[in-house]
C-alpha cells in the first residue's frame, strides 16, 4: 500500500497500472493524499505517437488522451485502497462535463490533479483537472468501476495440441 505524500517513479507507476507504451500516460506521481487526492505529471514530447496524425502541421494532444491521463492518475489513487490490486482493473463507466480550455502541444508538462468525490469497493467518482503552466487546460468528472483483471494463461497452462 502507498503511504501519504509518497511520490512514484515510472517503474512504481507500472506496478499499479496495466498500461504500457504507447498508452501509459503518467510519468510521475508528485503528490498523494490517501483516498483523497493525487497529482501526477505527464511530460508531452514531440515523439508521442499520436502527434503523427493529430495534426502533422499543428501537433495537439487529443483531448480524449488528456482525460485518459487523468483517469490513469485516478486509477492509481483508487487502486492504492484495494488490497488485491494486482487482480483488479479500474475501467471507465462515464465522463461528465468534459471541457477543453487550451491546446496541449509538444514541450508542455501536464499537471494532472484528481480528487475523489466518492469511492466504494466496486465504483468511484472523481474530479480531474489538467493544468499547463498553472493554467487549466482540461477538466472532467470521471466515473469508474473496479473489475476483476483477466488472468493470463501461461504456455504451460494452455491445452496440449493433439494430432489425429
Amino acid at each position: 500500500m502507498m503511504s501519504e505524500n509518497q511520490t512514484l517513479n515510472i517503474g512504481q507507476i507500472m506496478e499499479y497500472l496495466p498500461h504500457r507504451y504507447p498508452f501509459l500516460l503518467i510519468d510521475r506521481v508528485v503528490e498523494f493524499e490517501r483516498g483523497q487526492r493525487i497529482v501526477a505529471i505527464k511530460n508531452v514530447t514531440v515523439n508521442e505517437p499520436f502527434f503523427v496524425g493529430h495534426f502533422p502541421e499543428l501537433p495537439i494532444m487529443p483531448g480524449v488522451l488528456v482525460i485518459e491521463a487523468m483517469a490513469q492518475a485516478g486509477c492509481i489513487l483508487l487502486l492504492a485502497e484495494v488490497a488485491d490490486r494486482d487482480k483488479k482493473l479500474v475501467v471507465f463507466t462515464g465522463i461528465e462535463g468534459a471541457k477543453f480550455r487550451r491546446q496541449i502541444t509538444p514541450g508542455d508538462q501536464l499537471r494532472l490533479e484528481v480528487n475523489v468525490l466518492s469511492f466504494r469497493p466496486r465504483q468511484g467518482r472523481m474530479e480531474g483537472k489538467a493544468y499547463v503552466d498553472g493554467k487549466l487546460a482540461c477538466e472532467a468528472t470521471l466515473t469508474c468501476a473496479v473489475v476483476p483483471r483477466p488472468r493470463r494463461v501461461t504456455p504451460e497452462e494452455s491445452p496440449a495440441e493433439t494430432t489425429a
